[in-house]
């Protein structure tokens, strides 16, 4: 009874992939029929549309500077996809005495040694640091307005301190927002 079984699947397995591939098959003889003379050219177009839609675009960036610990590596903030991104490069290192670092856009070119309470809501938290050395890449949410933020700022949360800060500087080849 079971090898009855699955050869009655092996079957049903096998049909249901010809009339698939004879499906396709048929839409791909429709489209060729209707397509242009000079489809490369109508290819190599969308080729180029979804490499444009992958690369990305910097917005701004800036070099990383010490502040309370020795803190190196580029910040730029791109645009890909439709979506910002916070990319540290591969020369980007700080401190591993930070026990709970942090990422975040701060209003200005230098941020504070430490932050007060009342400047909470004047920074954006991007997240955690992902590692201490080396590329990585933060997602910028789509309601901030990047022509508030002049840096960015690696921040240990548990002692208050600024590891070091990248100011940024508009590039020339894109707008802030």
């Amino acid at each position: 009874m079971k090898l009855n079984q699955l050869v009655l699947l092996g079957v049903t397995s096998c049909l249901a992939s010809v009339f698939s591939f004879s499906g396709y098959a048929a839409v791909m003889s429709a489209n060729l029929l209707d397509a242009p003379v000079n489809s490369s050219a109508t290819s190599t177009t969308e080729a180029n549309a979804v490499v444009a839609q992958k690369q990305s675009v910097v917005i701004m960036s800036g070099t990383f500077l010490a502040a309370e610990k020795p803190t190196t590596g580029v910040a730029r903030i791109v645009r890909q996809d439709g979506h910002r991104y916070l990319e540290l490069d591969s020369a980007f290192s700080t401190s591993d005495q930070g026990p709970d670092l942090h990422v975040l856009l701060d209003p200005s070119l230098k941020p504070p040694q430490a932050y007060q309470s009342q400047q909470s809501g004047s920074y954006v938290n991007l997240g955690k640091l992902q590692k201490f050395k080396g590329t990585q890449r933060y997602p910028i949410p789509d309601a901030i307005n990047l022509s508030n933020f002049k840096s960015v700022s690696i921040w240990c949360r548990m002692a208050n301190a600024t590891f070091g800060y990248a100011p940024l500087r508009p590039t020339s080849s894109a707008s802030a927002q």
